[in-house]
């Protein structure tokens, strides 16, 4: 099918960026331009001919600005069918022209709501009627309109115009309609958040400040970008993608970018995730390995070299095959170190890695070497699927400070047993329920994650410390919820543990402290839970 000319154009943007070159690049071309309010004016004084959409409807602009594009002459050009002798003979004898493009951005709501104060009347105003209306007619009718979204594809528009004597195929149409479809449907998902998190009552005071919309609205739309589609899940039976938020978190792993090695699989992801999230917490140089979703190893020390090697040293068998993630630029020093230990790793990721690294690394083909800007902001929502629903939360924005932990025992915690203790919560922070980390130097010395009961979990914590090597006498303990008996103390305190931090607020609190008291451990509590599941 050959190329659709374009021989008149409707713009009416609220984002202005690049339009002009876009409205110049048309009329070369012999475009005729139709326009509204604030986007002519531009293209008038630009010097462009350019047509207001009330001249050309004949009927003016009314109700402030609410009506002006919703009229016959302008839906009936775009909406027509060019393959029906019906449709064209009928917007021939009303002397309705036929538009061919249409050049639309919607209102900024978004922009609106963030605004501090505004009202609800603010945000009513720029909900955009006559613009979704435009977008959709046009993406409905593609095979007679190309409907232009986003300033992006201006460019490429205008070349495939050049290329095709004033032609746009009808691929690219319909690429552009499904983008117009989906830049309505998200711009109605996000007028609907916002207005059905409101509090009752809002509707009658429309003039005051609207309160601050619920976090979990009463009808939540969703809205992502698939950034690929992964050899598979979890599983080699199962399928899968990789989908990003449309406004990702500044410093997500969803900002990664990869230098080098094979497809990044459903659980690279996953994994590279969990250790990202973990080491980027850090202020000190960090390194954090990860192995199925747990960390096998967390340290921080002067330099990356030394974190990398003290997080080895706390389970290298675990290490291999794993996820190894760094908080500052990895050097050749630490390459040359994972390469002397012939460290099999599946994904290595820093925010940045010098040339004389990255040369290193290029010799390892299959190794997936991801870039991702440190930055430390959260999600603010998680999300989980179950059957049939969503379960949604706020982020586990939590960390302890020395400032508010609470010495429930006799003995107190010396400055660097705090010093651990915070390490040791921060970490325990990553592993799956029922958590418990032994730690001791800015080290992790034993983890013991994901087990049914907290008791064996610390056994497994200590089982793998005696395996590494590692001399847990005068370590501490961070346990990710509360000890709802004494044994695990007892446990713990069996294996050398000298002091220990938990959130606190079991039932049997008392029997535990005098458990500790007992074994003549320091213990704090942090008051804040942190299950992973």
């Amino acid at each position: 099918m050959p190329a659709m000319k374009i021989r008149q154009a409707l713009l009416s943007v609220s984002d202005k960026t690049g339009v002009l070159e876009f409205a110049q690049g048309l009329a070369a071309r012999g475009v005729k331009l139709l326009s509204t309010g604030g986007t002519a004016k531009l293209l008038r004084e630009a010097g462009l001919a350019v047509t207001e959409i009330g001249d050309h409807t004949g009927f003016p602009e009314m109700l402030d600005g609410r009506v002006k594009t919703l009229h016959p002459k302008v839906h009936g050009g775009i909406l027509a069918r060019r393959d029906s002798p019906e449709h064209m003979a009928t917007i021939e004898a009303h002397g309705i022209p036929t538009i061919d493009l249409v050049c639309v951005n919607l209102y900024p709501f978004a922009a609106t709501v963030a605004k501090p104060g505004v009202t609800l009347e603010d945000a009513i105003e720029n909900i955009d009627i006559g613009g979704p209306a435009m977008v959709r007619s046009s993406a409905k009718n593609y095979a007679g309109v190309a409907i232009v979204t986003d300033p992006a594809d201006y460019a490429p528009l205008l070349a495939e115009m050049k290329a095709n004597d004033g032609g746009l195929a009808l691929a690219t149409r319909f690429d552009l309609a499904k983008k117009a479809f989906t830049h309505t449907a998200r711009y109605d998902g996000m007028i609907a958040n916002w207005l059905t998190g409101l509090a009752d009552g809002a509707e009658a005071k429309p003039a005051e400040a609207a309160p601050a919309p619920s976090t979990f609205p009463a009808r939540l739309q969703l809205a992502f970008d698939r950034v690929e589609t992964l050899r598979y899940g979890e599983n080699a039976h199962q399928h899968a993608a990789f989908y990003r938020d449309t406004h990702p978190v500044a410093g997500g792993i969803a900002a990664y970018a990869q230098l080098q090695g094979k497809e990044l699989s459903y659980n690279n992801i996953a994994d590279a995730d969990a250790a990202w999230e973990c080491v980027k917490t850090f202020d000190a140089p960090a390194c954090v390995i990860i192995k199925h979703a747990n960390p096998c190893g967390v340290a921080v020390d002067g330099t990356l070299l030394g974190a990398y090697e003290k997080s080895f040293k706390t389970d290298s068998t675990s290490a291999f095959g794993g996820i190894i993630a760094f908080n500052g630029e990895v050097g050749l020093n630490v390459v040359n170190a994972m390469n002397e230990r012939k460290h099999f790793v599946e994904v290595l990721i820093a925010p940045a890695f010098t040339a004389e690294a990255k040369a290193a690394l290029a010799a390892k083909q299959n190794l997936r070497v991801l870039v991702v800007p440190l930055a430390r902001d959260l999600n603010a929502l998680e999300f989980k699927r179950v059957g049939g629903g969503l379960l949604v939360q706020t982020a586990d924005d939590f960390t302890a400070r020395a400032a508010g932990l609470k010495v429930v025992t006799r003995k107190q915690p010396t400055a660097q047993q705090i010093e651990d203790l915070l390490f040791a919560e921060r970490v325990a922070k990553f592993v799956k329920s029922n958590a418990i980390v032994f730690c001791g130097g800015g080290m992790t010395l034993g983890v013991g994650a994901g087990q049914m009961s907290r008791v064996d979990s610390t056994k497994i914590a200590s089982i793998k410390a005696q395996a590494a090597g590692l001399e847990l006498k005068g370590s501490v303990v961070a346990s990710d919820a509360f000890f709802p008996f004494r044994d695990g103390v007892d446990v713990l305190a069996e294996a050398g543990a000298v002091a220990v931090i938990q959130p606190g607020g079991s039932m049997r609190d008392e029997e535990v402290i005098a458990a500790a008291d007992e074994h003549g451990l320091a213990m704090v509590f942090t008051g804040a839970r942190h299950f992973r599941h």
